[in-house]
């Protein structure tokens, strides 16, 4: 597995689905950032109401399917997935079927967000209780004020950058204060 962080910005999202596992991704979408475009032909009424103006009252054709980078499928039937599968393959389309390993092209990380801290724990789809698993022990290890930390650093390091600091400089700059907030990590060797 190769772990990216996608800027929702800059990637055209869709979602489709129609019931409650397609709900609770768009919840998810949404609590970072993300406005997928949401295809539906018969969503349940949670669905609908949540979606609200992103819903499209249809499964995705071939062109929707061009103008989107990524797409998560959910609450569909196995023949509907595949065939909807294989024309986001075919076009090009970064695809995540959920719960179905042959449908998908990358996995969905259980996360712990701590402001631009995103937090992430997968297992390539092999077992979706040790990644939940592993994101309650980051849960418990960052706590919230990690937040608040990497607004300063970020502005810290802009300013820093604008006065000509090295890559080494902004680093060990950014190591000390995260040391003297939270303790030296138990690595001992920079990373």
């Amino acid at each position: 597995m190769i772990p990216i962080h996608l800027d929702p910005a800059q990637t055209r999202i869709g979602l489709v689905g129609r019931g409650t596992l397609t709900l609770r991704r768009l919840g998810w979408l949404q609590g970072l950032g993300a406005t997928p475009v949401i295809f539906s032909d018969r969503p349940e009424p949670e669905l609908e109401a949540a979606a609200g103006a992103e819903l499209i009252g249809r499964l995705p054709n071939l062109d929707d399917l061009v103008g989107l980078q990524v797409i998560w499928v959910a609450d569909l039937e196995p023949a509907e997935a595949e065939h909807l599968g294989a024309a986001a393959r075919a076009a090009k389309v970064l695809l995540n079927t959920e719960d179905v390993l042959p449908l998908c092209d990358f996995h969905t990380p259980a996360i712990v967000r701590r402001g631009r801290l995103v937090l992430s724990a997968g297992t390539g789809g092999g077992s979706p209780a040790a990644a939940s698993y592993v994101r309650e022990r980051l849960t418990a290890t960052f706590p919230e004020a990690w937040a608040e930390m990497l607004e300063t650093l970020t502005a810290e390091r802009l300013a820093q950058k604008q006065a000509g600091a090295s890559m080494a400089e902004m680093r060990q700059a950014a190591f000390a204060k995260l040391v003297t907030a939270f303790g030296p990590p138990e690595r001992t060797e920079p990373f």
